[in-house]
């Protein structure tokens, strides 16, 4: 088997829209009730999954859900046209950020020798908590092989799951046996804490891991790091974190080292990027990557456009340190969201023989979905036509169009 680590995108809904409904995602809650573009915001993921294409890093995709969510609805009594406060939470397109869809544990790593995914219980938000099952079911149709991947169900409520936000692994190269590290937080006075001690626990012993837990700091999630990824990000032995993003930073460091000697800890200090900077620019929501080249930090335009973290990412280049490659990426729509590279993205290690093909992707299928989202996709959804769209059925013929394409309309069955 050849094992290598394959992106699998979300793709950007047709119901793309800011309800601000993420409370702690603050670009979330700064952009509720602006106008969104959900044409362009999937056209930027699609330019993004296209440039890690070039760069030689295998691709996938994950789809839109079926949006408002009607099944969803019919369990709360109620139905898209007569669910007032709750349409906004039922019309989210939020799978789109593909990082929360589960945590995986690639083969070399789990005792039964097989790939490992949970999918994400997502509790702790509303407009979140309901995508689980579809997700399950995308995952199911992907990983089907049973002889290579083991895809189990949520971790029941109500210890909240976020996923791969909140999960790293780090390996001499990703077809070695790994370290795998859990990151949960403490509720805060300020925001809610999303990802609980006991969740990881529990993903990680049905995954059957010998895994770190550490802490995220009580600082990160005030300054709006909902998920660890928003201020650590991991790749083979290299972990790049804010010197706050951890509770008991040393202890969780030096278990660290015990287990993959040869690890790399690049701390940026607050004195070069405060964590106000990392958390608006999304530094650390970056995808660091494995090039025939070295390794790569796939970032968002904003990142580039903050002084404070531009010098500091110049400087890791110019260096002699292990990135070696700065990729800025336009992915505005989904960062006005509050969702950088990498929460579109899905990291699964695993022989891309054994995954159904029809979700990997290449040039020519990138083209295919490329032209579905400029027929179908709306160019614009503004706060004040949420109280016409409600049973939203041009929405519904745009995901049915893309399934098609695809050839997944079991998809949706």
């Amino acid at each position: 088997m050849t094992l290598v680590e394959i992106n699998f995108d979300g793709i950007v809904g047709p119901t793309h829209n800011y309800a601000g409904l993420s409370l702690g995602n603050l670009a979330a809650t700064r952009s509720a009730g602006a106008p969104s573009f959900p044409r362009a915001a999937a056209l930027e993921g699609v330019a993004k999954m296209r440039a890690c294409a070039r760069l030689g890093l295998a691709q996938g995709v994950l789809l839109p859900h079926a949006r408002p969510n009607r099944r969803w609805l019919a369990e709360l009594g109620t139905d898209p046209r007569h669910a007032g406060r709750l349409w906004a939470s039922a019309a989210s397109a939020s799978a789109m950020w593909a990082a929360n869809a589960a945590t995986v544990s690639p083969a070399p790593d789990t005792r039964d020798g097989r790939c490992h995914l949970s999918v994400a219980n997502l509790v702790t938000m509303p407009h979140r908590a309901h995508e689980w099952p579809e997700t399950l079911r995308q995952l199911r149709l992907a990983f089907a092989d049973e002889r290579h991947f083991a895809v189990h169900g949520p971790v029941p409520p109500p210890f909240g799951d976020e996923g791969a936000a909140n999960h790293m692994r780090l390996c001499a190269s990703h077809d070695a046996p790994g370290v795998e590290v859990f990151v949960f937080g403490e509720t805060g006075e300020l925001y809610p804490a999303r990802q609980r001690y006991e969740a990881s626990a529990a993903v990680a012993r049905r995954h059957g891991l010998e895994a770190l837990f550490v802490r995220q700091s009580a600082e990160a999630i005030a300054a709006g790091a909902f998920h660890n990824d928003v201020v650590a990000v991991a790749n083979e032995t290299v972990l790049l974190a804010h010197e706050q993003a951890f509770a008991d930073k040393e202890r969780f460091f030096g278990a660290l080292r015990e287990r993959l000697p040869d690890v790399q800890v690049i701390e940026v200090p607050p004195a070069e990027v405060s964590l106000t900077d990392a958390v608006a620019s999304y530094l650390f929501n970056a995808q660091l990557v494995t090039t025939p080249e070295g390794m790569a930090l796939i970032l968002p335009l904003e990142a580039m456009n903050t002084p404070s973290v531009r010098a500091w990412a110049e400087r890791q280049v110019a260096g002699n340190g292990p990135i070696r490659r700065l990729v800025p990426v336009d992915v505005r729509g989904s960062m006005a969201n509050g969702g950088g590279p990498a929460c579109l993205r899905l990291r699964v290690v695993c022989d891309p023989a054994t995954v159904d093909p029809r979700f990997v992707v290449e040039e020519a299928k990138l083209d295919r979905i490329a032209a579905v989202i400029e027929a179908h996709w709306p160019e614009r959804v503004g706060a004040e036509d949420h109280d016409t769209l409600r049973d939203w059925p041009a929405a519904e013929a745009a995901r049915r169009a893309l399934l098609e394409v695809l050839d997944l309309s079991d998809v949706a069955d």
